[in-house]
């Protein structure tokens, strides 16, 4: 009981789609218009007979290779996998493409509609908006901004939890900076490291 292109195309009919079909790769190419990629390709392959099943955007994105900010591009492509549900990275190093891929083992059951939806909307919403603008910063900075967003989201989410703890951890914070710290005047005259009895 296998999943088949033609199962897929008809998916890809219902939503509008156009698409190729492509029998002898048992695949599908479609695509769509990106903000960030301007030909975002997706190919739908099955594998295995029908029993496993990919969808992946090819050469999302260039430059990697021999790129200054290689590693940082790398690690937060790793990152994001980690803060996604199932969109994983796929670095090729003999030419550098970078792919965008959505797969998964299907064995002895059908793709069903809603599963097939579910991938495509992931991965169009994923890479297109959240991932290519986050990759494109790294790219010019090798800093990865969405660390910051992550810390600042981070907060939102425990201030709406419980109102007034930012305000006690700050106070916190500081006090622990103060302590182990001598106030200024008394920093005067005593040398470094030597502590008053």
């Amino acid at each position: 009981m296998a999943t088949t292109l033609e199962q897929i195309a008809s998916y890809l009919n219902k939503k509008g789609w156009k698409y190729r079909l492509d029998p002898e790769e048992c695949r599908i190419l479609t695509g769509v218009y990106g903000e960030h990629i301007e030909d975002f390709l997706i190919v739908i392959q099955l594998d295995e007979d029908g029993e496993f099943f990919e969808m992946f955007a090819p050469r999302v994105l260039a430059g990697v290779k021999d790129h200054p900010h290689k590693a940082a591009i790398l690690q937060t492509m790793l990152c994001i996998s980690w803060e996604t549900k199932m969109l994983q990275w796929e670095y090729d190093p003999s030419d550098g493409e970078i792919r965008a891929i959505i797969e998964f083992p299907l064995e002895d059951s059908t793709l069903t509609e809603r599963q097939f939806n579910r991938c495509l909307h992931s991965l169009v919403q994923l890479v297109d908006e959240l991932a290519l603008p986050r990759l494109k910063a790294v790219m010019e900075t090798g800093e990865d901004p969405g660390d910051i967003e992550e810390g600042e989201r981070l907060l939102l989410a425990l201030q709406e939890e419980s109102p007034g703890l930012l305000t006690l951890l700050e106070r916190a914070m500081e006090a622990r900076k103060r302590r182990g710290r001598l106030p200024a005047e008394e920093k005067e005259g005593k040398k470094e490291g030597e502590i008053e009895e």
